[in-house]
């Protein structure tokens, strides 16, 4: 018997082509999309549109199913975190609430394909891409529930206005899966965001940045954490592929296709090893010919890390040294690292085909690698 398609991670082109291939009308997908997204149907027996034919047609060759919640945390601070089953692996998303927005951050891969050394994800090893409907069920899953708890934005029907890929995994090593999920995000007849309220961030996988830039002009963060490739080809090991001049040309020929855009750094502060005004100065200078800004984050500690979080004056003056040379610079607010739920610390539970976990027990002193460079 031939599997059922999940219409849960089909965009509306998609869903298009998949009605025309059972005999349907495509104009349907429109309708289906409604009852999907924003009404949180399961059943297409309560899709009352549409006719019994139809109805009992997709029932045969379609599902409605997201991915299982295994858990869920709740921060004083209001954070909440979902853990999701995905077949032999537990992903992670997490939503935080402020005053006047709502960003929900979510996971493309269960574990992550990439090994960056101050990340607790990439220490998780790796067991596969996450599909569109496992993407964009946890938008799905997060949506209806905080609307049953009639948890909405001030003044709004909205639960989520923001969301960014910086969960567990890298976007753009999933890039169809990604993409699919991404434009159901921004359609009316799902989510509805702002292209400028999703943001994809990616630690540097320079042909997927050309691939996002002509299909989708959404935001984009760039994982930068290191102003010389010396120290990025050990923090962020993809570097040795694309090191930080490639890099920094294709976040320039991404900003070139959109009007007003900026690349958002991100640069996890870690004591002693980028932390230095000397770093800060290096990085003003790799930055000095992109639109971008800086958002400087604290690292939050993890089980076996190696590292420790910079101190408050250093991050301060890091901050100084930058927007004196012209960037904006923000540092990003801890939030829910009582749940795990903080930058750097989503874990889950990964069934890990890259043995990295194992090897995580050899790793490399802080001393050791501050020698080095």
């Amino acid at each position: 018997m031939q599997e059922r398609v999940n219409l849960l991670g089909l965009s509306g082109p998609q869903l298009r082509e998949f009605l025309v291939g059972i005999g349907a009308q495509a104009y349907r997908a429109d309708q289906i999309l409604k009852w999907i997204h924003h009404e949180g149907m399961t059943s297409f027996d309560e899709m009352n549109n549409l006719s019994k034919a139809l109805r009992e047609q997709l029932a045969e060759k379609a599902v409605i199913e997201p991915p299982l919640v295994h858990e869920r945390h709740l921060s004083k601070d209001g954070t909440r975190k979902w853990l999701f089953n995905t077949g032999g692996s537990l992903i992670e998303a997490v939503y935080i609430p402020e005053p006047s927005r709502a960003t929900l951050c979510i996971s493309s891969q269960a574990g992550c394909s990439l090994n960056c050394t101050f990340c607790h994800t990439g220490k998780q090893g790796f067991h596969r891409d996450l599909t569109s409907h496992e993407i964009i069920g946890q938008i799905w899953t997060v949506c209806h529930e905080l609307k049953a708890e009639k948890v909405f934005l001030p003044g709004a029907s909205r639960v989520i206005s923001n969301v960014v890929m910086m969960g567990m995994g890298e976007p753009l090593m999933n890039t169809d899966n990604v993409l699919s999920a991404l434009n159901l995000m921004v359609d009316d007849l799902a989510y509805g965001l702002s292209k400028k309220r999703v943001t994809v961030s990616t630690s540097g996988v320079v042909p997927n940045i050309d691939k996002l830039s002509d299909a989708l002009d959404v935001s984009l963060a760039v994982s930068l954490h290191a102003p010389n490739n010396e120290l990025r080809n050990i923090l962020v090991p993809i570097n040795k592929k694309y090191p930080i001049d490639q890099l920094i040309a294709a976040c320039q020929r991404y900003v070139s296709k959109q009007k007003n855009r900026v690349i958002t750094i991100e640069y996890v502060m870690l004591k002693n090893v980028n932390d230095t005004p000397v770093h800060a100065k290096q990085l003003a200078k790799v930055l000095a010919h992109l639109p971008s800004k800086v958002n400087l984050i604290p690292f939050n500690p993890f089980k076996g890390a190696d590292y420790e979080r910079s101190t408050d004056e250093a991050i301060e003056l890091f901050q100084t040294i930058l927007m004196k040379a012209g960037f904006i610079t923000t540092i990003r607010k801890t939030r829910g690292d009582e749940i795990a739920a903080a930058c750097g610390q989503l874990a889950g539970q990964i069934k890990d085909r890259t043995k990295r976990q194992e090897r995580f027990l050899a790793k490399i002193p802080v001393s050791e690698i501050v020698d080095r460079i």
